[in-house]
């Protein structure tokens, strides 16, 4: 069955800056937008940034300027580049389709911000 899996999050101090990595299937690279969603702790899981499937970028509020979202269809991966983090970008950061889940989410890559 089809899987992500998500890496690269960490422990980083207040201002720093951390480049997740997503892989899958070349089925949703080929076919599907794309989003990089969070879950911070007792949250639901928000779609913070999204990439169609030719680039075009979309983020939410909170993180405008500080994230890019960028995809490489030909390698079948998807980065989050994160820079200025602050304590409230806390959490799970998961990757997979959107809108919505086309497959099972993967185990996430947890992300700290704290001094």
């Amino acid at each position: 069955q089809a899987q992500v899996v998500e890496s690269g999050g960490g422990l980083v101090q207040p201002g720093g800056s951390l480049t997740l990595s997503c892989t899958g299937p070349e089925s949703l690279f080929r076919l599907y937008d794309l989003a990089w969603y969070r879950q911070g702790p007792g949250n639901q899981r928000d779609l913070v940034a999204h990439i169609g499937l030719y680039g075009v970028t979309q983020y939410e509020d909170s993180v405008k300027g500080r994230f890019t979202i960028s995809r490489d269809n030909a390698k079948n991966t998807m980065n989050l580049q994160m820079t200025s983090l602050k304590p409230e970008d806390t959490g799970v950061y998961y990757c997979n389709t959107s809108p919505g889940a086309a497959v099972p989410w993967g185990q996430g890559t947890q992300v700290t911000v704290s001094s």
